[in-house]
């Protein structure tokens, strides 16, 4: 058996492989409701064979989206459209997963094809009316957009409830693993960053000042959703600056979070000023972002999802079985093929007869693959 196709048990969660679908937004939502759009593009990935599906990054407060298009759970008006989208990830095989995140100084803005910087006459003209971003400190994101509100420690007291809250929703809408969003620039991270936060009292200046809301949030979910149920936590490995957040930051952050009841570290990078994807000073190249998850790995013993131009199988194969991380996310690479796992496993031969393809496929391309000499397995698609 291929180690990607192995199974994996987090606390009560067993995956049926190593495969995860990387939260991807969409800014589709309206007022925060998901809807049919995301039915169908989270439930291509569970056809397609992934062992976990992430629903996008979720905001807990209204004022978390990071657009107008953003979906959110701060309310139980939004249950039902998730649950919606859990029940056929779970039917069909797939660990059912959400992302709960709140966008910080870079929340209400644009949505990436009307330019994905700060709101302007046009979006107002659609009707994508600007909110007051909020932040640790008073630092706008870069030179001509919003000067965030710096929150109070009244405001963070809020912001914990309404983490609690959104997981409980979260649990009710029948997702299997909360991750928390600590990346990318957004809130948490922006907390996380000396470069973002310049607080004098108990939420900044030292390190461990910095981490008080990642390990508060932390246990106030915690203490609100099953015992069996896996938290992870994504993280920004790595600001690409050495005034910023470092390697050696995230291996103290892991160190911090497993007694409070982390199970695994998401090892993404950079993001905390400009776009959420911006690579800082790194080369984008294929697995450019696994030696973080690796290091993570190696240093606290803390299971941990590499993620990052990760798309060919061999690729992916070679990551699990070198221990280099426990999972691996699927990001771009599966919006152009949806069923990545599938060709995966035909590709690493773990699957040579279409036994892991929905029935309703597999019967249909098996039979062909039987009664036709010149069929050759399209792996090349996986590639």
């Amino acid at each position: 058996m291929a180690k990607l196709f192995e199974p994996l048990t987090l606390r009560g969660v067993t995956t049926r492989n190593r495969v995860v679908i990387s939260p991807m937004c969409q800014y589709s939502a309206h007022d925060g409701h998901m809807d049919d759009w995301h039915l169908v593009n989270l439930g291509r990935f569970a056809i397609g064979g992934a062992g976990i599906v992430f629903a996008e990054a979720t905001a807990v407060q209204k004022c978390g989206r990071i657009t107008h298009g953003c979906p959110g759970i701060w309310t139980d008006t939004q249950i039902t459209p998730h649950a919606r989208i859990t029940n056929f990830l779970r039917r069909n095989g797939a660990v059912a997963a959400i992302q709960l995140g709140h966008a910080g100084r870079k929340g209400g803005m644009q949505r990436p094809w009307y330019g994905n910087g700060p709101l302007n006459d046009a979006d107002f003209a659609r009707g994508d009316m600007p909110w007051t971003p909020v932040a640790p400190s008073a630092l706008p994101v870069a030179d001509g957009w919003p000067v965030p509100h710096a929150l109070t420690t009244d405001d963070i007291a809020r912001l914990i409830e309404d983490y609690a809250s959104a997981a409980r929703r979260a649990v009710q809408a029948g997702y299997q693993i909360i991750e928390i969003h600590g990346a990318h620039g957004y809130l948490m991270h922006s907390f996380l960053s000396p470069l973002s936060n310049r607080r004098e009292d108990a939420y900044g200046g030292s390190r461990e000042n910095r981490m008080r809301l990642a390990t508060e949030v932390t246990a106030a979910i915690r203490a609100v959703i099953p015992d069996d149920m896996p938290l992870f936590f994504r993280t920004s490995a790595v600001d690409g600056s050495p005034d910023g957040w470092l390697i050696e930051d995230t291996v103290a952050l892991a160190e911090t979070l497993m007694p409070l009841g982390v199970d695994v570290m998401d090892c993404s990078s950079s993001g905390i000023a400009g776009s959420a994807t911006a690579a800082g000073n790194q080369k984008r190249q294929p697995g450019f972002q696994v030696p973080y998850a690796e290091t993570v790995r190696a240093r606290t013993g803390l299971p941990t999802m590499a993620v990052g131009l990760i798309t060919h199988p061999q690729q992916a194969e070679e990551i699990v079985t070198a221990g280099q991380a426990d999972l691996v996310a699927i990001g771009r690479e599966a919006l152009v093929n949806p069923m990545w796992a599938l060709h995966a496993a035909q590709h690493l031969g773990h699957d040579t007869g279409f036994e892991t393809w929905p029935e309703q496929s597999g019967w249909w391309l098996a039979g062909r693959a039987r009664t036709s000499d010149f069929y050759q397995p399209d792996t090349a698609a996986a590639e």
